[in-house]
């Protein structure tokens, strides 16, 4: 996975700052040794590139997949993580 940018890494915290307002139990830590956001331990989304990582269910999968630039995330190239996509840093406030 791609080291992000610093461009990329402000966009993270601003998104990780909203999120940890808006819900109790939410912390950084790296994941791949990579920023990322957890619950307890699990993470539920982290930034590669110039992208942003969520694991998403159901309808926000879908709605997510569905913004321009979205895919499925696939770090190791021919098998996507079941759930997972990436997103484009212009789409991180959705």
């Amino acid at each position: 996975m791609e080291k992000p940018s610093d461009a990329c890494r402000e966009l993270f915290e601003e998104v990780a700052e909203e999120l940890r307002t808006r819900h109790a139990g939410i912390a950084t830590g790296p994941v791949f040794g990579l920023p990322a956001l957890k619950i307890g331990k699990k993470p539920f989304a982290c930034i590669t590139g110039e992208d942003m990582v969520f694991k998403l269910a159901g309808a926000a999968n879908e709605r997510a997949v569905g913004l321009p630039g979205a895919k499925p995330f696939d770090p190791m190239g021919g098998r996507p993580m079941k759930g997972w996509v990436q997103v484009p840093a212009e789409q991180f406030a959705e």
